[in-house]
């Protein structure tokens, strides 16, 4: 059973520029079948931007998605996790923090990213979400 979060971690995760316009990060996370695009400059996490965030931040205020750039509705205040983390940090710090995801920092360089369903799969196989989180996308 791992127990470092780089064990279960996904490396080389789904990044884009902080100018980067939402309709280009909408189209990235439905190619890459990812909810989540991490924000970055010169391999420096600068905030998060999730599917939830383009519906409440950005189509529920009626921002025109060619214009508005991925900066402007992320979450900046970002909580990570090091790549030598113990799997049950990286478990405490989604439950204080109420996140699923957490972008995995060595130093000041984003290297990967854990979800909530990584760590369902580690640590609980047989559970209905490690069953969500290993079943193909829907298309």
């Amino acid at each position: 059973m791992a127990q470092h979060i780089s064990e279960i971690m996904t490396a080389d995760p789904i990044t884009v520029e902080p100018r980067t316009t939402l309709s280009e990060v909408a189209r990235l996370m439905r190619d890459e079948d990812f909810g989540e695009v991490l924000i970055s400059d010169q391999d420096q996490l600068r905030g998060v931007v999730t599917d939830r965030d383009l519906v409440v931040r950005a189509m529920a205020d009626a921002r025109d998605v060619n214009s508005t750039y991925a900066q402007d509705v992320c979450s900046s205040d970002v909580v990570t996790c090091a790549p030598d983390a113990e799997i049950d940090e990286a478990v405490r710090l989604m439950r204080e923090n109420a996140v699923r995801r957490l972008p995995v920092v060595d130093g000041d360089e984003l290297i990967g990213t854990v979800t909530i369903g990584d760590l369902a799969l580690e640590r609980d196989p047989h559970s209905a979400l490690a069953d969500v989180s290993s079943a193909e996308p829907n298309r």
